[in-house]
């Protein structure tokens, strides 16, 4: 069982128990854990009065939502046509090399969830690899490394700055 129904309490709280916020309270729900825990899904169809089936169908539809945990940070490498005869392969190997994970995988320490796409929508950018919603475009092997070692560093700064709080 989830340990606390507050956060989605509170979510749902957000959007007034609106029913027809259902997509954009699954948003902040998987914002919140990273995935959409079962126990999640049946609180919020409980608070929203909606069988849950419904909410369950709502969040399979779309391929965003998530029911296995996800790490911190999303990449997503592109391999679309464009991307692919541009080497976007070599940059899906590199991605896989620095991370340890393979597609659909995320990485032990929860950081990292790699993800494929077939098309991204900027082909004259490719190979693009997406982080976080961030695009990364004329991506190559050795430029893959020094984007994933600033969101390892960012979380770093972050735990630094934890600690001289704490001080």
């Amino acid at each position: 069982m989830m340990s606390d129904y507050g956060k989605v309490g509170a979510i749902v709280g957000k959007y007034g128990g609106n029913r027809d916020s259902v997509i954009s309270i699954l948003q902040d729900v998987q914002s919140e854990y990273h995935y959409l825990p079962e126990d999640a899904l049946r609180a919020v169809a409980n608070q929203l009065g909606l069988p849950l089936i419904q909410v369950c169908g709502v969040a399979t539809f779309f391929k965003a939502f998530s029911f296995k945990p996800r790490g911190e940070h999303i990449v997503s490498v592109c391999l679309g046509t464009a991307c692919h005869v541009r080497g976007a392969p070599t940059v899906l190997d590199e991605v896989k090399r620095q991370l340890g994970v393979e597609p659909s995988e995320t990485t032990e320490d929860m950081r990292f969830s790699l993800e494929t796409v077939n098309c991204l929508g900027a082909c004259a950018l490719g190979p693009i690899v997406v982080v976080d919603g961030k695009y990364h475009g004329q991506m190559g092997p050795g430029e893959v490394k020094k984007i994933l070692n600033r969101y390892k560093k960012a979380r770093r700064e972050r735990l630094h700055e934890d600690i001289e709080v704490s001080d």
